[in-house]
């Protein structure tokens, strides 16, 4: 078995795609429309299948926003330098709802910011990124 992707639901597809790709980093690998079934989607990541798993963005039409939910966590990114990560992604206008850190007990570094739909992100410090 391989990890393949994660979907998350979007209310404005181009406004996810252009945080994704331009303030996270990824590569807009596919974009398909499905307009007799009322949903459009686009594929991002930082590679390809099966190499790297990839986020599936799905614009349901016509709906603008999801209530989260109390099951969701997050989704966790590792980069060579938390610090440099959130103050790139403050620059390009993301939202930075945790400072770079030590998690509570340990040593790790981290940080957490949110999508333009309020998805919750951990970027985790990998140095050899």
């Amino acid at each position: 078995m391989r990890f393949l992707h994660t979907m998350l639901r979007v209310g404005d597809l181009q406004r996810s795609i252009d945080f994704y790709t331009q303030i996270m980093g990824m590569t807009l690998l596919r974009q398909s429309e499905n307009p007799s079934q009322n949903y459009s989607l686009a594929f991002v990541g930082y590679g390809k299948n099966p190499e790297h798993a990839e986020l599936e963005l799905t614009y349901n039409h016509g709906v603008s926003s999801y209530e989260m939910g109390t099951a969701y966590g997050h989704i966790a990114i590792g980069v060579p330098d938390v610090a440099a990560a959130c103050e790139k992604i403050r620059h390009g206008g993301g939202n930075v709802t945790r400072e770079a850190g030590p998690v509570k007990g340990g040593t790790t570094v981290i940080a957490f910011i949110t999508d333009p739909d309020g998805y919750k992100i951990e970027l985790i410090e990998r140095p050899n990124i």
